[in-house]
């Protein structure tokens, strides 16, 4: 089997550093792993590693072209929904140019691209949703998505958009939290917390998550799929799900509704995701998300 070449931008990041940790080893992949800045994972052997900063054109086009991949993985992005909304510069620069530069450079030399989107690309008055249903975003956040895949839909590359919800799981140095550590941290210290229960999600574990990409970037899929978590709930009931697991006190989970917590970004109530087309066509198998706090929990643990 030829060996093939992927790229992977934004490889500090938790999808990132996931899939550079499940493709370093692989016999029959050619790694290059990207970030602005240094590399920040603790494993470094086994792939090439480029500084490369997606919001400036010249970085892309010199790391582009010096590899050539037969398939980039783009999972850089301004995902902070607040900080989209408030720092819209910021926002367009990482999540609408930074796909112009990419696509511009994958079209050169021909590389299939995986786009990596969300479920903010929807209102949430009608979820779990499929992958035609028809987008209206509610946050900067999720406008800024959706025009990137519209500059992915209109290229004249071979692509994949992978949609996505809630992703959460452990990275090197643990230097950022997610919804599940933060409930386990807060009620570990005893700290009461507010908990939205008017938002709805299918929760993605970031290996699930960095399979669907793997498999798409492997078989150079082509379209827009559905991949996160399989299991459907509220906010509310996830984080009783992460109290029950590690034995905690629900009694300081207080129920707010979203407008109590005056976010800058609105939220979409209902979204999360069918997954039939992912599992038809990419082989795609999440976890649930009670076998997704075992996983993390082992980790945790190493």
């Amino acid at each position: 089997m030829a060996e093939k070449k992927i790229l992977v931008t934004g490889s500090n990041g938790l999808l990132g550093q996931k899939i550079v940790y499940k493709l370093r080893n692989r016999p029959d992949v050619k790694l290059i792993a990207t970030a602005r800045g240094d590399n920040r994972l603790v494993e470094k052997s086994s792939y090439t590693y480029e500084s490369m900063d997606i919001t400036d054109k010249k970085s892309v086009d010199k790391v582009i072209d010096k590899y050539q991949p037969d398939s980039i993985i783009h999972c850089a992005a301004m995902t902070n929904v607040d900080a989209c909304e408030t720092d819209r510069e910021n926002c367009v620069k990482s999540n609408i140019d930074a796909v112009k530069f990419i696509v511009e450079a994958c079209e050169r030399h021909d590389i299939h691209l995986v786009h990596i989107s969300t479920d903010f690309i929807f209102d949430g008055k009608a979820g779990p949703y499929k992958e035609e249903d028809k987008p209206h975003p509610l946050s900067y956040y999720g406008w800024s998505k959706l025009k990137g895949e519209k500059i992915v839909r209109a290229s004249k590359l071979r692509w994949a958009i992978l949609r996505t919800v809630l992703v959460f799981g452990i990275v090197d140095n643990m230097s950022r939290s997610n919804i599940v550590f933060w409930v386990k941290g807060s009620l570990e210290k005893g700290r009461p917390i507010n908990v939205v229960d008017d938002q709805f999600r299918t929760p993605t574990l970031a290996e699930d998550l960095a399979d669907g990409c793997i498999s798409a970037s492997l078989k150079e899929a082509e379209g827009i799929f559905n991949v996160s978590g399989k299991d459907y709930m509220s906010i509310y009931e996830l984080v009783q799900k992460v109290a029950d697991f590690y034995h905690l006190d629900k009694s300081l989970i207080n129920r707010v509704s979203s407008d109590k917590l005056n976010q800058p970004a609105k939220r979409p109530p209902k979204t999360g995701f069918v997954l039939t087309k992912a599992m038809k066509e990419l082989d795609y198998r999440p976890h649930s998300f009670r076998e997704s706090l075992e996983i993390l929990d082992a980790q945790l643990k190493n």
